[in-house]
């Protein structure tokens, strides 16, 4: 029933809330450009090819946009259903099992078998955690192309313990593997290829099995691969040459990773230790447990979900362009390690005290959450307006409270089930409340409805120094984006009519050279601050829609 209710979130009122800038706005707009051109093979976003991803996430949209109309609701419809994917992976790689032979029998006083043994309840522990998981909830509405790599490489993972765990099908499985790969492929590039490589070699390496390489299907794999795969770029290159390809691969991969093309910051090599605890919370937590249970039983099914995890976490520590969304991945096979732990500390008495230590440690944590929401958004100035704050504060205080004292009782699954409850209330609180009150900060519909009634074909539509790119959905047209001084100022001074959009502070510093010939038709408050500006109490940072036109 939990799960159920945990699920069940990622679909309820899909399209309450407006296009999350940016990286939304382009898994909205670009399907639909490309149905409007009649195009699938040629993306576009702003009505200018974009070609820095592969399209089939584009066609995933696409297609969903066929069946049930264009809206914000729909696409997110399809990233819910990855959100599924993903939940599916966790639970099927916690109930599994034991991937070989000869695992020890757990020891006298054990009233059920081990985790390892795959038992239903250790799957269930797996998924709803998983489902819970609030970073989750809030990508399901928001991240499109991270969610469906994810699922297609969770799926990948999937295939590859069956296979190990029935080798009567091991072929069909690893068929089903290679499928899954492709699709990845086609959907973020060489990296589902590479991170599966990665991680299963790293697997058969520690359990000394190298040479089972050679039972891997590979030569059939990469038919199966390039099937899926070469069409699309077969046709990009018949129209294109080499340019849009070698671009791609060239700059969105190799450059991105060694020389991080298009981060602004440059992050340590422990930048994702913390994104690991925080992508999966609250059952990442487990993994110190997971992590010991591992090294003493060392079954299959844990050092390939440990392999898992350290190749994608290794391999983009390495790389110079870190974001925390590259490790999304790993979040069914963290949430399958939390399961198992879940239910190996319910079932022997040897682990127990680490998953009661554990509970009430988040607990704790869950509770200080709650304290710094209800600080943040009741005490400190009212900086920002949400109401429905108070009501997420509240649920993790007292569900927080009640996890950690139910947990110092050792009654570990009262105390589990409690913090999954609140963590699952908090997320439809979120949701239901929070996200509709979030929308007086998103500055984008606001103006596009003022721009509606007064644009004519030969107007110039702008934006200057800001990334909102959810207005060419809303507009249907064309947004020029300037980040020089000089030609947005020649583009205000041209006889043009002109509407532009740009932060309070840049108006300001523009006005000795653009004042008198712009007036100010309606500002909006954002919410891209951080935290320091809402702990000492400055005004929210202002966005100003302007026209060279001003009767």
């Amino acid at each position: 029933m939990l799960l159920a209710v945990a699920c069940s979130v990622y679909f309820v009122a899909l399209g309450n809330s407006a296009i999350w800038d940016a990286n939304e706005a382009f898994y909205v707009e670009t399907p639909r450009e490309m149905l409007e051109a009649n195009d699938l093979v040629n993306p576009t976003f702003n009505y200018e090819p974009r070609f820095n991803k592969p399209v089939l996430s584009y066609w995933i949209v696409a297609a969903f946009y066929r069946m049930f109309g264009v809206s914000v609701g729909v696409q997110r419809l399809a990233i819910a259903l990855g959100a599924l994917v993903l939940i599916a992976s966790a639970y099927l790689l916690a109930s599994i099992g034991k991937l070989e032979a000869g695992i020890r029998e757990p020891e006298a006083g054990s009233r059920k078998p081990e985790a390892g043994s795959g038992k239903p309840e250790a799957a269930l522990w797996a998924a709803v955690g998983l489902a819970a998981a609030p970073r989750l909830v809030m990508f399901a509405r928001r991240i499109f192309i991270d969610i469906w790599i994810s699922a297609f490489l969770a799926l990948t993972l999937v295939f590859f313990a069956l296979a190990e765990a029935r080798p009567e099908r091991r072929r069909r499985y690893l068929v089903l593997m290679y499928v899954s790969i492709g699709l990845g492929a086609l959907t973020k590039g060489p990296v589902a290829i590479a991170l599966p490589a990665l991680a299963f070699g790293l697997y058969l390496i520690v359990r000394r099995e190298l040479r089972r390489v050679t039972e891997m299907m590979i030569p059939l794999g990469i038919v199966i691969v390039a099937a899926i795969v070469v069409p699309w770029y077969l046709a990009l290159y018949r129209e294109h040459g080499w340019t849009h390809i070698q671009s791609f691969l060239i700059s969105e991969n190799v450059e991105r990773f060694t020389q991080g093309l298009g981060v602004r910051q440059e992050r340590g090599p422990w930048f994702y230790l913390p994104v690991v605890l925080s992508d999966s919370f609250p059952w990442s937590l487990l993994l110190f447990a997971a992590a010991a249970a591992a090294w003493r039983e060392r079954t299959r099914l844990e050092t390939l979900l440990w392999c898992w995890i350290a190749a994608i976490v290794g391999f983009f520590s390495l790389s110079a362009g870190k974001q925390d969304l590259y490790i999304f991945p790993i979040v069914p096979a963290v949430a399958a390690l939390g399961g198992l732990a879940m239910q190996r500390g319910l079932t022997r008495r040897d682990w127990g005290r680490w998953v009661t230590v554990t509970l009430a440690g988040i607990g704790a944590l869950v509770a200080v959450a709650g304290v710094g929401v209800l600080f943040l958004f009741e005490t400190a100035g009212r900086t920002y307006a949400l109401d429905s704050a108070a009501l997420v504060g509240g649920l993790a205080l007292a569900g927080g409270l009640v996890v950690l004292v139910l947990a110092m009782q050792r009654r570990p699954a009262a105390s589990a089930l409690t913090l999954l409850g609140a963590i699952v209330a908090m997320n439809w609180a979120f949701v239901v409340r929070v996200l509709p009150e979030f929308e007086r900060y998103k500055p984008v519909p606001a103006f596009s409805q003022t721009l509606q009634p007064r644009l004519a074909p030969g107007d110039l539509v702008a934006h200057y120094q800001v990334a909102l790119p959810s207005m060419v959905y809303y507009l249907r047209r064309h947004v020029e984006q300037f980040f020089d001084e000089a030609p947005f100022v020649a583009a205000i001074q041209s006889g043009t009519r002109v509407y532009a959009v740009l932060s309070a502070d840049d108006y300001a510093a523009l006005a000795p050279r653009i004042g008198g010939a712009t007036c100010v038709i309606e500002r909006r408050p954002t919410f891209e601050v951080k935290l320091r500006q809402v702990l000492s109490r400055q005004p929210l940072p202002e966005l100003l829609l302007i026209s060279n036109r001003c009767n």
